[in-house]
Parts: structure tokens; C-alpha cells; sequence
């Protein structure tokens, strides 16, 4: 079966590819966007890897599930479109990078500019219905997005894994610690931001370990 994705991640998750829950995960979301309206658009299904190949990665974001209101969702998680406007989690999130390092809140929620720096915005979830949070769920993504979080943890070395919320924290059992950085937090949904997502200081921190590590930090 051959998968449209970037080409150093295929080869890393090519095995993946042929297994059995994996062809089954194909054949289901082929039918849902057959005959029910779907986002993210299919061809954006794999885009946070379109935007950071394996060698370039250094930070995981881990999100739940797309966004499912038109227009929103484009593959890469917490990210809108330009023009789209910001969803509550995404400006809870510019307001504590201005709070944490200053940075001027953007007027754009599209977040390929940090994809493009090696930062992947992984969804644990990449397709749901319209209007139906959850949808897609334990369809057979979730064991996907593990594999691939295995993969980043087992390959690679100094990445910052960011988990915001208890199920973004469940995948952190897969992350190798003593060869990453995890920084834990609530979401940044207005349900939780409060408890302890604001105040964070999560993307300074995430550069501070980058610079100690001696790579590029991420211009958030």
C-alpha cells in the first residue's frame, strides 16, 4: 500500500505502513471521506510531516484531535489557516509565549512557520467527522501516532517532547527520558490554561535545552 508522506519519514515508518490495523485505518477513513465530510482536507491528512522531515525534528507538540469546524484544521495540531480565526487553546497558547519570552502575539494561527523550524505538531488522532470531537478516535490512529513517537524516541536524541494535558502526558510513558526533555503541563483550552498551562514557561525552556544541546532555537 503506498502512503503519501514525506519522504524520510516513509522510510522510517514504512513497516508500519503494512501492518494489519494500519490497512484497516485506511480502508475506514477512505469510506468516511466518501461519504461523510472529513477534515482535515485528505490531502493534508500526513502535513505536520510534510513540514518536518525525521533530520530536521528537535520539539514534539501532541495534540488530541483536529480541529472539526470548517476551514479550520490543515494537519498540523493547534494550527489554523491564515485568515482562520484563532481558536481559544491556540491564543492561550500565543499569550503565554508573550508572557514567557515577549514574543509580539501573531495575528496568523498558522503554525507552519515553527513546523518548518523542526517543531512536528503531532495530532495522536490526524481525521475526524465534522462537528464530531472524537470521532476517529480508537479507530487505529492512536497506534499509529505511537509508533511514530517511538520511532522519534528510539532514533533520535535531545528532542523536547510538549505535553499539555492528561492525554497528551499518556504518551509520555512511550518517550525515552533520559535521552529527551518532556515539559508537562494542563492544556491550554480556557478549561484548563488556568490551572497551570499559563505560566508554563514552556518555550523558553524548550530553547534553553536546545541552546544547551547546541542546536538552533525555535523562533516561536
Amino acid at each position: 500500500m503506498d502512503v503519501k508522506i514525506e519522504a524520510s519519514w516513509k522510510s522510517k515508518l514504512q513497516d508500519e505502513f503494512l501492518k494489519n490495523y494500519f490497512i484497516l485505518l485506511t480502508a475506514l477513513v477512505r469510506e468516511e471521506y466518501a461519504k461523510n465530510k472529513v477534515y482535515p482536507p485528505a490531502a493534508l491528512i500526513f502535513n505536520a510531516f510534510e513540514h518536518c522531515p525525521f533530520d530536521q525534528l528537535k520539539v514534539v507538540i501532541i495534540g488530541q484531535d483536529p480541529y472539526h469546524g470548517p476551514g479550520q484544521a490543515h494537519g498540523l495540531c493547534f494550527s489554523v489557516k491564515d485568515g482562520v480565526t484563532k481558536p481559544p487553546s491556540l491564543v492561550n497558547i500565543f499569550k503565554e509565549i508573550n508572557e514567557d519570552i515577549g514574543t509580539p502575539i501573531h495575528q496568523s494561527g498558522n503554525l507552519e512557520r515553527w513546523a518548518d523550524q523542526g517543531v512536528l505538531l503531532l495530532n495522536a488522532t490526524l481525521t475526524v467527522r465534522a462537528h464530531q470531537a472524537g470521532s476517529h478516535q480508537n479507530k487505529g490512529w492512536e497506534e499509529f501516532t505511537n509508533a511514530v513517537i517511538k520511532i522519534i524516541s528510539d532514533a533520535k536524541e535531545n528532542v523536547v517532547f510538549l505535553c499539555w494535558g492528561a492525554y497528551a502526558q499518556q504518551k509520555a510513558e512511550i518517550i525515552d527520558k533520559s535521552k529527551h526533555l518532556i515539559l508537562a503541563s494542563p492544556h491550554p483550552s480556557p478549561f484548563s490554561a488556568h490551572r497551570g498551562f499559563l505560566g508554563n514557561k514552556h518555550f523558553s525552556k524548550t530553547n534553553d535545552f536546545l541552546r544547551s544541546k547546541g542546536l538552533a532555537e525555535i523562533q516561536w
